[in-house]
């Protein structure tokens, strides 16, 4: 066979099938070699715009941020999967960048000079009252942003917003629909509860029927899998008292410190809006009267169309280099204190400015910075011989069969944990989750082999090794019997409660007269208090009584085993009329719950539709 497959491999239809194979495989290869290259630092591809890398890293980071800012100090950082946060927020990316396609293509703007106004109204970027750069740069660098990143995302966030509103504000409802759900929520009931208790002290159990459940139900009765680790831990502290500083290590961090230190001056505007001859001629007349002694808090009052500073006499607060549109910024650093300039054209339109006050910046001394910036020198030096120590750490792990060896070479001292199982400690190492994903893994469960480092939080890292594993072991009946025992008197309690409660809701639909007194409720309400919200649930889905005297019934078991028949007397409709101003509220609710829903369709169709790729 094989000598038949040679000698036909050398006809000339053979050499030609051969060779589109080899171009085929040519071209494609070429192809996912320049695709894989170009695309090696972007995330995904959404309807041909690109989700880099760096943002998705950003995202991630800011996400896992605000996380730990709402679990609290407390919280364990490893227990965030980094998998399903780098997923979540790769979606989140991608469904934004679908809808600020969707703003584009709907022709949605938000101008620079909205945009100064936004931050320079927002609460968090002020002190007192007033904007503050200082305080604008502080804020924003807590999040991981530049002040152009920061922009750029505050511009993205309006026009998303616009969209949303748009949709939302598109929705509404008429005025029968409101006055129908508002007579559903506003309905009340009235009716009867008999309730048969689940009484666990009435059931007969026996040993042997505590012996049958553990037979059956043998694989839930073992002793928790367990193991013991050897580990071995790098503190990054440890390493401050090895560092000694300087101060001529000190000099040029000192330089670059008050480097960064920048005038901030406060200005005044009025602002004429419009870019064409009667804009300018309008405050042309302004700045006539300006010159000629009027003050320029009372024109900008009267007169200024920026209505976040108008209010304030054309007051903007202070504020650094890099806050105003540029020909404007230009303008107000070419004044002196009390000066107004010449007119000045942004794209807002036409303002006369106003030099109010100038804060020099004050340049702190040496002395006075000397033990931040040594405590920031020692800093950076401890974090790069803590990587470098830390990839050491990695690699003698690697190369050795035990912790002895690596923790002889950096010094550390071979600790030993608490027996745990895999749902982990209490405290300590064996509380992590990280720690607890390597011990169990194969590698180091089964194989016997070092863990790489593991990092407990930014300033920890530690390397782990099985010392014992305890493998799950029966566990004898006397020592799980009261648990079975317990829990089947509680099982059968709830048993013998509902078949008795069933027996007498078929006595209640039958006519027949129910050997029990019921409790009567009149007009409950749909939070009605002190009903339980499992009898309420049930209570508003049966169906109305046909008629005066003939209810209608069900039955519910509750969480403890109790079971409650109920009997639906009679259905009431509000009685007081609907006033305007409760019937506005119902149509906002509702049309708020549309658009909500109309927004959330419009998202789902654009993903539907979009050409989407992850890298």
């Amino acid at each position: 066979m094989l000598q038949d497959i040679r000698d036909n491999s050398r006809g000339w239809i053979a050499k030609t099938i051969i060779g589109l194979i080899v171009m085929l495989m040519a071209f494609t290869g070429f192809e996912a070699i320049v695709t894989g290259t170009s695309n090696r630092n972007n995330a995904a591809d959404v309807n041909g715009d690109t989700i880099t890398l760096n943002e998705l890293n950003q995202a991630v980071e800011m996400q896992r941020r605000q996380l730990l800012q709402q679990l609290g100090r407390d919280f364990d950082a490893s227990l965030l999967d980094d998998r399903l946060l780098r997923e979540a927020s790769l979606k989140g990316l991608i469904e934004r960048k679908l809808l600020l396609q969707a703003a584009g293509d709907a022709r949605f703007a938000f101008s620079q000079g909205s945009l100064d106004q936004v931050i320079l109204q927002t609460p968090e970027f002020q002190v007192d009252g007033r904007f503050d750069a200082a305080r604008f740069d502080q804020v924003i660098r807590q999040m991981g942003y530049t002040r152009l990143q920061f922009r750029q995302m505050l511009e993205e966030e309006m026009l998303i917003g616009q969209l949303r509103a748009g949709i939302g504000a598109s929705s509404f409802v008429t005025e029968q629909e409101a006055r129908a759900f508002a007579n559903l929520e506003r309905q009340t009931r009235d009716f009867a509860s008999l309730t048969i208790k689940a009484d666990p002290a009435a059931i007969e159990l026996s040993d042997s029927d505590v012996q049958a459940y553990y037979d059956e139900h043998a694989s839930e009765f073992l002793s928790p899998e367990q193991v013991v680790l050897e580990y071995v831990q790098l503190d990054k502290d440890s390493f401050f008292d090895q560092v000694e500083v300087s101060d001529e290590d000190l000099k040029p961090l000192y330089e670059s410190e008050i480097a960064n230190l920048a005038e901030q001056r406060q200005a005044a505007h009025i602002l004429i809006e419009g870019d064409d001859e009667a804009a300018r001629n309008k405050i042309e007349e302004i700045k006539k009267r300006v010159d000629a002694g009027e003050d320029f808090a009372a024109l900008a009052k009267e007169f200024s169309q920026d209505p976040g500073s108008a209010v304030e006499g054309g007051d903007l607060g202070y504020a650094g280099p890099g806050v105003y549109d540029p020909a404007f910024e230009e303008a107000l650093y070419a004044l002196q204190q009390d000066q107004v300039s010449e007119p000045v054209k942004t794209e807002f339109g036409w303002h006369l400015i106003k030099l109010l006050g100038v804060q020099a910046p004050e340049v702190p001394s040496f002395d006075s910075l000397k033990d931040k910036l040594a405590r920031d020198f020692k800093a950076q030096q401890v974090e790069q011989r803590f990587v470098e120590a830390t990839k050491q750490l990695e690699d003698a792990a690697f190369e050795a069969s035990d912790l002895a060896q690596p923790a002889q070479e950096l010094g550390l001292e071979v600790k030993v944990s608490e027996a745990f199982g895999r749902e982990g400690g209490a405290t300590g190492i064996t509380a992590n989750r990280q720690v607890l994903q390597a011990a169990f893994s194969p590698e180091v469960l089964e194989d016997g082999t070092n863990s790489s480092t593991i990092e407990l939080d930014p300033s920890t890292v530690v390397v782990v090794r099985v010392k014992e594993h305890n493998k799950p072991e029966q566990l004898p009946l006397e020592q799980v019997a009261e648990s079975i025992r317990g829990h089947l008197l509680q099982e059968r309690a709830a048993a013998s409660a509902k078949a008795e409660g069933q027996k007498q809701l078929a006595a209640a639909e039958a006519g027949e007269a129910v050997a029990a007194d019921w409790q009567v409720q009149e007009a409950a309400t749909r939070s009605q208090e002190g009903v339980e919200p499992k009898v309420l649930q049930a209570l508003f889905r049966m169906p109305k009584p046909a008629q005066a005297g003939e209810p209608t019934f069900a039955g519910v078991t509750l969480n403890n085993g109790d079971y409650v028949v109920l009997r639906l007397d009679g259905v009431n409709a509000p009685q007081e009329a609907l006033a305007e101003e409760e019937l506005a509220m119902y149509r906002n609710f509702l049309a708020s719950r549309a658009g909500q829903q109309d927004f959330a369709a419009l998202r789902k169709q654009l993903e539907a539709k979009a050409d989407i790729e992850r890298f």
